[in-house]
């Protein structure tokens, strides 16, 4: 529609540029508002069912076809759509040490291979994904604190997913760990 096309071209936009003029930290954990770095320094500690390095995340090598889809769409296109940029991020915040280092890979291969990294509004995607900026505060749930959090079974509500994953991944043959994962969710 009209007015999300102005939201996104003119608000966001504009948002992400007035944030990373008057900011010093635009590309950090000390950039966030200070609900949400409370917030994550008390899950700081939470266990995380997955963890990967930066190259794992850069190959596209995690348990999750929807996420691995998005991160070989970025590296073939140069983009990801919106939406998928912040299921991207929130899930390299729950695969990673701390918000700190969630914070660093997403801004490093954003930088690396999409259109508008080093660009304010890939800064501000990511620390909104993973740091609640331009957000507010939601439930409560492990790792993530009151940021907002993204499922896959929200995505399957938004769009086709496995239509979405074979397109970039192409038919996999899922390990009984991910199938098994995969019907829970």
């Amino acid at each position: 529609s009209v007015a999300a096309f102005c939201e996104e071209a003119i608000v966001r936009r504009e948002l992400a540029e007035n944030f990373c003029f008057f900011s010093e930290n635009q590309c950090s954990f000390e950039g966030l508002h200070n609900w949400a770095k409370t917030t994550l320094n008390a899950h700081r500690k939470d266990k995380r069912e997955y963890l990967y390095t930066r190259k794992q995340f850069d190959d596209a090598k995690t348990h999750d076809e929807l996420w691995n889809a998005a991160q070989i769409q970025m590296k073939q296109e140069g983009k990801m759509h919106g939406f998928m940029r912040m299921y991207w991020a929130k899930k390299i915040l729950e695969w990673t040490k701390s918000p700190e280092e969630a914070i660093s890979f997403a801004i490093y291969l954003n930088d690396r291979y999409n259109i508008d990294g080093r660009d304010p509004n890939g800064f501000v995607g990511i620390l909104w994904s993973i740091g609640g900026l331009h957000d507010g505060p939601f439930m409560e749930r492990k790792v993530y604190g009151k940021i907002r959090y993204m499922a896959l079974s929200g995505c399957k509500k938004k769009f086709n997913v496995k239509e979405y994953v074979e397109r970039y991944v192409g038919e996999t043959q899922e390990s009984p760990e991910v199938k098994k994962k995969r019907k829970r969710n």
